[in-house]
């Protein structure tokens, strides 16, 4: 028994006391009293004579008193007991968890993500099922909505967000302006993506000039790159300038005053998430009227989706879709993964006559990359076997992308179990206590939901051998190539080998390039981010095993945008797919092949933006797209 799981039962004792419950044994209700007081249960004695003295009719009273001094007594040693039983329980606690701390920040410094003992997979009579049915599949001809979107109505929408409508007002000059905003974005790269919009939409909101944003470093992300290490400074600042004027720095009078002292410094705390226009107007507007400068510090999801005027939805969407370019060295190197996916290199084996990409499918590529066709790699022979060092001369084959967000900080603070464990289950949890103690102290306590709740309901992250079921499920060929994007996968090279085994065409983008392409984003996880965003946008199909996450939403909307109905995304229902994986052991191949592609195609309906959706990840509305 834990510190935290007695603690509320004590608690429980004493408020069923006071609200007049049934809870402690001996006790009741005093009708008479006018408050929650209680006293013993006495059996009522006889009647007496009337001729009783009064001394002895004061007696039960003093009956009752000493009774009452008796109960308190043993009240208070069964409080002492418990007292001293706690302390000593929480010594022990504390001893585990200085243990556990320790074992933690062990991992972290060793780098290991996967538990010491090996541990049978997940799912392991299903994962055999699935090798005998990709096995089975070499010569069955894949699903023909595999690769495109099932419902032609997707190809009706055009992107026309970077149209601007013939009575579109120009931003303010200089000196009709409301003042300056400064941004500081907060979290990875597509975290600040969102932040970088959403502040764009509210300078023009706001009629003020907007001061180019500065990206926060992220205790997590550990990466100090700037704005214009990421995108492209001149091509954002001229391609907005007939919707926010922009400039890099604040004007000289007003840089070296002290924002906090002003009240012109404004966080999370003051600023709500998805907050309405009206807060910016009635709240933000006295202040930069009267200061000439708000900065907002840790600004990322801080303007609302409805209700918003139809203008700067629409200039959301042409920030979002147009206005952020990749600076050239990650569009270069960006290039080179995608031509490897598609070569003709040997250690992808044999080409299947199917397996060219339709010649729209490169439209997003020459968005995302320019001078796609120019990419060539600078790699020498043998230094990795993705590498095609000459011309490609066959055409370029389709490839699947799929983003596994299945990090150990994702596995840690969803609080569930996956397969491995007391090692996986003690891991976890000094990781939160490292990490998240907060969260860790509302787990322990046991006000949280158990993991087996949570992966009832469809909360938990797809595990590697989850996604890889679905896509064999789906009809994805043993052959397929697979971009995984991605940092480490929790539970290392073990689980890779899993989903290895099913389909050995899987590779990263550590696997595609060279050690000296990857030499200038070393350190810089938000620029290895970005490959990863281009090298899933540009795939033929998209898949996603957390449709919540900043990178498949970013992702999955690009598509939408430019894909015009030929780029699939596959967003699974995780509580549908919960319930399905949880007649692992008995449910047959074919009943599970059916109800997955039924779960997937359900989630691929052409459906306008619902109410208070991002546009960033759901496009199709009449302020971004055109129908």
């Amino acid at each position: 028994m834990s510190l935290h799981s007695r603690s509320p039962s004590l608690t429980r004792i004493r408020t069923s006391a006071v609200d007049g419950h049934d809870s402690v044994p001996g006790l009741e209700k005093t009708r008479s009293a006018p408050s929650s007081v209680y006293s013993l249960y006495i059996t009522p004695e006889p009647a007496q004579p009337l001729q009783q003295s009064s001394r002895r009719r004061r007696k039960p009273r003093r009956k009752g008193l000493r009774l009452t001094l008796l109960f308190l007594l043993v009240l208070g040693g069964f409080f002492l007991f418990e007292w001293r039983y706690l302390s000593s329980l929480g010594r022990k606690f504390q001893s585990r968890k200085d243990d556990s701390v320790k074992h933690g920040a062990t991992l972290l410094s060793q780098g290991r993500q996967s538990p010491k003992k090996s541990t049978p997979p997940m799912f392991e009579r299903l994962l055999a099922l699935a090798a005998h049915a990709l096995a089975e599949g070499d010569s069955k001809s894949e699903p023909h909505d595999l690769w495109e979107e099932p419902f032609k109505e997707a190809s009706k929408w055009k992107p026309c967000a970077d149209e601007r409508p013939a009575n579109h007002l120009p931003p303010p000059e200089p000196k009709d302006s409301s003042g300056y905003i400064m941004v500081s974005a907060d979290g990875g790269l597509n975290q600040q993506r969102v932040a970088v919009c959403n502040a764009v939409a509210v300078a023009r909101l706001m009629n003020a000039t907007l001061v180019l944003p500065k990206f926060l470093f992220s205790s997590v992300w550990r990466d100090n790159s700037q704005f214009g290490d990421i995108y492209q400074e001149d091509y954002f600042v001229k391609y907005l300038k007939d919707d926010v004027r922009i400039v890099s720095e604040l004007p000289v009078e007003l840089q070296s005053l002290d924002l906090s002292i002003m009240g012109s410094l404004l966080t999370n705390a003051d600023v709500r998430k998805e907050s309405m226009p009206r807060f910016y107007l009635e709240t933000v507007m006295p202040i930069l009227l009267r200061n000439r400068v708000v900065h907002f510090d840790g600004f990322e999801n801080s303007l609302s989706f409805d209700p918003i005027p139809p203008e700067i939805q629409r200039l959301r969407c042409r920030c979002n879709f147009h206005a952020l370019k990749f600076v050239s060295r990650i569009q270069r190197t960006a290039g080179i993964l995608i031509r490897r996916m598609r070569d003709a290199n040997p250690r992808w084996g044999p080409i299947e006559k199917d397996s060219h990409f339709p010649s729209h499918a490169s439209n997003i590529e020459k968005v995302l990359v320019e001078n796609y066709s120019g990419a060539r790699g600078i790699a020498k022979k043998g230094e990795t076997g993705l590498i095609s060092v000459t011309e490609v001369q066959n055409p370029p084959s389709r490839y699947l992308s799929l983003h596994l967000r299945f990090e150990i900080d994702m596995a840690a603070y969803s609080l569930c179990e996956f397969g491995g464990g007391e090692e996986e289950v003690r891991e976890l949890k000094a990781f939160r206590e490292l990490h998240f103690p907060t969260l860790n102290k509302h787990h322990e306590s046991g006000k949280l939901p158990s993991a087996a709740f949570l992966r009832e309901e469809g909360k938990c992250p797809l595990t590697p051998e989850e996604a890889v079921l679905m896509l064999a499920a789906l009809g994805f060929k043993r052959s397929t190539r697979i971009f995984l994007a991605g940092a480490h996968i929790y539970g290392g090279e073990e689980r890779m080998a899993v989903i290895s085994n099913l389909y050995p065409n899987i590779v990263t983008k550590e696997d595609l390039l060279t050690a000296d392409e990857l030499a200038p984003f070393a350190n810089h996880s938000s620029q290895m981010a970005a490959l990863d965003f281009i090298g899933c946008a540009a795939a033929d199909a998209f898949a996603m095993t957390d449709s919540g996450s900043q990178l498949s939403s970013l992702v999955s909307g690009y598509r939408i945008y430019f894909g015009q109905g030929y780029l699939p995304s596959i967003r699974p229902n995780k509580r549908r797919l919960a319930t399905i994986f949880a007649n692992n052991m008995t449910i047959e191949w074919e009943d599970f092949e059916e109800r997955i592609r039924r779960t997937v195609r359900e989630s691929k309906r052409v459906l306008v933006r619902p109410t208070a959706r991002s546009v960033y990840r759901h496009p199709r509305c009449k302020e971004c797209m055109c129908h």
